[in-house]
């Protein structure tokens, strides 16, 4: 699932250059139907990457068994040293701005955003660890009902514009308690990310074992749902092209795609079902998937220095869906390598790819 999802990753940044910006910065442009169609393609089958990731960590992690100390110390160990060493290096090789790394994630990296995330789980899972070791399934699914219902918050968002113009208060819809002076709302502790932490825990203390026609029934129609929900509204919204508007268009076009939206969420839960099924072993497993899955974090975080050459030297040359795929193909089997090599080196390596 990890290499599946790492893939994933390197596909939705590689059809970004067909919508945002391209040859023009600061623009959201694109450049045909044919274009927003792989675009969309590209965003239905690989938004669900970063969800899985999620899941994989909390799956694996949560509850937490080891001491909060030990488990910090391992974690940011894994976790944010490496990402400090790509930060600074993507900062370096753009002459960018040092000082903002002591606040956030660098303009340079910009996919870094997903590390302090990450470690914000990080810091509720010692938290939630004795809650979630007594909960029941019953009290566990009214919570992720709870947070599937914060998942329809950008469509809820885009209907408060549509009913009633502008908000009141400045240029964001809010919801349920936000305003200017408040951005904690009601829902705020039970949203985002957290959500796919708790699926994550669900799958593993409750979710029974299915058949593969079993799952497959559960979960296909669970992802069809998800992707129309995801696809259709992304793909319309432009409505000609060509199509070109001020970057913060993107924005508005991304709502039904937003990692925590409701088509999102239903997508990610389909394709944990059925990765979950998947029973790899043998030399295969051993000498490509598991090396790979090791070296995923590190492919992550230094992907984008692959993948931004490869894709200006592709785009011009291939058609849109043979360029989003050779340049998730080249930056992933580059990264791959480096990857691996890199947590080789004695000492060092897994400071450096975690």
């Amino acid at each position: 699932m990890r290499v599946a999802a790492c893939f994933m990753v390197m596909a939705i940044h590689s059809a970004e250059p067909f919508y945002l910006g391209g040859a023009e910065p600061n623009i959201t442009s694109i450049a045909s139907g044919w274009d927003m169609v792989w675009i969309t393609v590209t965003e239905c089958i690989c938004r669900v990457s970063v969800p899985l990731f999620v899941m994989a960590s909390a799956y694996l992690l949560f509850p937490v068994k080891r001491p909060t100390g030990e488990f910090f110390r391992r974690r940011l160990a894994r976790v944010a040293v490496p990402c400090a060493i790509w930060a600074a290096a993507y900062v370096w090789h753009a002459g960018g701005s040092w000082g903002r790394m002591a606040f956030n994630f660098p303009d340079e990296g910009g996919h870094l955003w997903f590390v302090p995330m990450l470690i914000g789980l990080y810091v509720l899972m010692p938290l939630l660890s004795p809650w979630a070791e007594k909960v029941s399934e019953r009290e566990l699914k009214g919570w992720l009902a709870v947070w599937l219902f914060t998942t329809t918050f950008p469509f809820l968002r885009r209907t408060w514009s549509v009913l009633f113009g502008d908000p009141s208060f400045g240029a964001v819809p809010y919801l349920y308690g936000e305003c200017p002076w408040n951005m904690f709302g009601a829902f705020h502790y039970v949203s985002g990310f957290v959500g796919y932490m708790l699926l994550g825990f669900w799958f593993r203390r409750f979710a029974r074992e299915r058949s593969w026609a079993g799952t497959l029934a559960a979960a296909l129609p669970m992802w069809l749902a998800g992707v129309a929900v995801v696809g259709v509204p992304f793909f319309l919204y432009p409505g000609k092209f060509p199509y070109a508007e001020p970057y913060s268009a993107a924005v508005k076009m991304e709502m039904s795609i937003e990692y925590c939206s409701l088509g999102v969420a239903l997508a990610t839960i389909a394709a944990f079902m059925v990765f979950r099924k998947v029973n790899l072993g043998g030399a295969i497993y051993r000498w490509a998937v598991r090396p790979v899955s090791e070296a995923s974090y590190g492919m992550y975080l230094m992907h984008m220095f692959v993948l931004a050459p490869t894709s200006a030297a592709l785009v011009p040359r291939l058609s849109t869906p043979l360029a989003i795929l050779a340049t998730a193909g080249v930056s992933f089997a580059v990264s791959s390598v480096v990857a691996i090599v890199l947590r080789k080196i004695p000492v060092v390596g897994k400071w450096i790819c975690g």
